[in-house]
């Protein structure tokens, strides 16, 4: 499983707006219910899983995850129509439910759980959206931490989390600019974002492997912020906040007259569209869990915690 969300982050607990003609503050959902969510998508996973077959968990995701998991199973069908031959079932357990509350529509919670696959000790954490009361519970994004990196949330007087804005004037970055910073960061550089392996480190590898002997790439970073793939973000202990958001990126690599481009896997191929000659585009969707300090504070970077991307297609030329 490689790793949106609301279309706006709306109300804090503090306060509330009109959506949908809705003002109360209210739990996003019930405990149960954020427990049956979480088995009812992953039922669905599994068996879209090992069939190969998007129709049978496109109704559990969304967003980030959608995209991203759509395009893994649609390469598994070309290369394996039969099913996934090397299927193996998820197990998420030990759940932990972050339930906003918050007014109106779309809601949305956050499942920390244990996984059976991934790094031994690893949360995996998993955003649930919809957006009115008549649609199920779909997972929009998705991104695994080590257990230590999972934040302690600020609760409410009844346990209930407590939800950023898109435009949270306390944070050093309001939400909804993150997948905007993230994009120009990883062109530019820059101080707005600490160092590590998804900002200095990975800036550094792409500027490595920008031009090698026959083969040059290219790489462009755009945000992704409207409809499903919206921010989302919950406050922290230390009064800063979670935020999960997304981004897209393209990796154009061109070979040199009298040379050609590395072999790509078979899922690659079963992706990509056009006549591979001389260069290959291939464009990826990527999300992002990041702690957002409070504004005011002595480190103003935005620290990226994890990050889940996948190929959602390719292109030759």
């Amino acid at each position: 499983m490689a790793t949106g969300a609301v279309t706006v982050l709306s109300v804090a607990a503090s306060g509330c707006v009109v959506v949908h003609g809705e003002r109360e503050v209210v739990p996003a959902a019930t405990r149960g219910e954020a427990a049956r969510a979480l088995d009812d998508f992953t039922t669905a996973y599994n068996k879209a899983d090992r069939a190969n077959d998007r129709s049978l968990d496109a109704d559990r995701v969304t967003g980030a995850l959608g995209a991203i998991d759509g395009a893994k199973l649609r390469a598994g069908r070309r290369n394996n129509p039969g099913g996934n031959p090397g299927y193996s079932p998820l197990e998420l357990g030990d759940a932990r439910f972050a339930i906003p509350a918050k007014a109106g529509w779309p809601r949305w919670f956050v499942a920390d759980t244990s996984a059976n696959k991934g790094l031994a000790g690893s949360r995996w954490l998993l955003v649930f959206t919809r957006g009115s009361a008549n649609d199920v519970w779909r997972v929009s994004y998705l991104t695994v931490l080590a257990g230590a990196d999972v934040p302690k949330f600020q609760q409410d007087k009844d346990g209930w989390a407590l939800p950023v804005t898109a435009d949270d004037a306390a944070l050093a970055v309001g939400p909804a600019k993150l997948s905007q910073a993230y994009a120009t960061y990883l062109k530019s550089g820059g101080e707005g974002f600490a160092p590590g392996i998804h900002t200095s480190q990975w800036r550094a590898l792409r500027g490595k492997n920008a031009s090698k002997p026959g083969l040059a790439r290219q790489y462009v970073d755009e945000p992704l912020t409207s409809g499903d793939y919206a921010p989302v973000g919950l406050r922290t202990a230390d009064g800063g906040a979670l935020v999960f958001f997304a981004t897209q990126r393209y990796e154009k690599q061109t070979a040199a007259q009298g040379t050609g481009l590395p072999a790509q896997s078979a899922d690659v191929k079963a992706l990509t569209t056009g006549d591979v000659k001389q260069s290959l585009t291939l464009g990826f969707v990527s999300n992002q869990a990041a702690l957002d300090p409070a504004k005011g504070g002595q480190d103003q970077r935005v620290t990226v915690l994890g990050r889940v991307e996948g190929l959602t297609a390719a292109k030759g030329g």
